[in-house]
């Protein structure tokens, strides 16, 4: 039996600041259960009137360049200046098994503990992007609990990361010096999106090759970006463990935030990434509708046999499903949220 939500009090509690309450929505809202679909859209559309000024951060990085821990001593520096701090950390999930590791609350230890701090580890599924298919959703419970910052963490670089750009504000990436080519494994794309670099772990003897990357990164950029406008993007220097030039890059990132308001405006920026967010989640909804149809699914099961066997080939057999998809459209239940996520 699905488990039961109480929106109105879950409401006034995520307003209060409450963190049960706050866990207990983004739980909603995260949830797959039909039941559960239409419960969150009423949560999110009385929360959704909230004013808030929040600054939203993407952050992602090559493997082991200390995303965690960066975001730890981030996000104490932070909580020192006066902010509030909500991470959502979107973990691997596996393939297999659905299984996910789960592992920021032991990387964030300090933070994780802070009552001014809300740290939300989630498997990331199957979405693009590596990252949590509520996580937008997710962004406006904590915002409308008060919480100023908000930082996304992506499980790692990979062409999917363009989906953390669509819902923040400045996307960071983290990267590392002793690595060979600084370019090795971090795709063109990735660099298009990057608002603001920083070289991790540049502490001890490695704070001169730390420098060296920056450099050489910051040339990178200059080739990748020229196109795209006046403005040049960052490339520091810091080491998290030592929460040594944490106030540079936090600096970067607010200046980056401040441009892209004089520029092309931040209500403007939001309102366009919810119009890509609409779709992404009419996509969604369509490909989720497709799996929990039972007819459906048969036909996949036979299609996919008949391709894989040679007995039809892959155009035939997607025109046949969609065909199908058509006549069952007028069977479902939109309205009751029961084919929507």
């Amino acid at each position: 039996m699905p488990r039961k939500f109480d929106v109105p009090a879950l409401v006034e509690g995520v307003r209060a600041g409450s963190r049960s309450h706050v866990a207990q929505a983004i739980t909603l809202v995260e949830s797959r259960l039909p039941a559960h679909r239409p419960l969150a859209r009423q949560l999110l559309t009385e929360l959704a009137s909230v004013d808030t000024k929040t600054v939203r951060v993407g952050i992602s990085g090559v493997p082991g360049a200390g995303k965690s821990t960066f975001i730890n001593s981030m996000g104490q520096l932070l909580i020192e200046k006066g902010h509030r701090v909500a991470v959502l950390a979107v973990d691997p999930s596996s393939s297999r098994t659905g299984g996910s590791v789960l592992g920021d609350r032991t990387r964030m230890g300090e933070l994780t503990q802070h009552p001014d701090a809300f740290v939300r580890p989630s498997p990331s599924g199957n979405h693009l992007g590596g990252v949590a298919r509520a996580t937008r959703e997710a962004m406006l419970v904590v915002e409308a609990a008060g919480f100023d910052v908000v930082i996304v963490e992506t499980v790692g670089v990979g062409q999917s990361e363009v989906a953390v750009s669509g819902m923040v504000d400045t996307f960071l990436m983290l990267a590392l010096s002793r690595s060979g080519d600084q370019l090795q494994g971090i795709k063109r794309g990735i660099l298009e999106i990057t608002d603001v670099i920083a070289v991790n772990k540049a502490d001890g003897d490695n704070a001169g090759e730390a420098r060296v990357a920056a450099r050489e990164l910051s040339i990178a950029m200059k080739l990748v970006t020229q196109q795209s406008g006046d403005r040049r993007v960052p490339v520091l220097t810091c080491s998290a463990l030592q929460r040594i030039g944490l106030e540079e890059v936090w600096q970067a990132v607010v200046e980056h935030r401040d441009w892209l308001d004089e520029t092309i405006g931040l209500e403007n920026h939001r309102a366009q990434q919810q119009v890509v967010w609409m779709h992404s989640q009419i996509e969604a909804t369509l490909l989720d509708s497709m799996r929990s149809n039972e007819q459906l699914r048969n036909l996949r099961d036979r299609l996919e046999d008949d391709v894989r066997h040679g007995r039809t080939s892959a155009i035939e057999a997607s025109g046949d499903f969609l065909r199908e998809f058509a006549t069952q459209v007028p069977q479902m239940d939109w309205a009751q949220g029961k084919n929507v996520l």
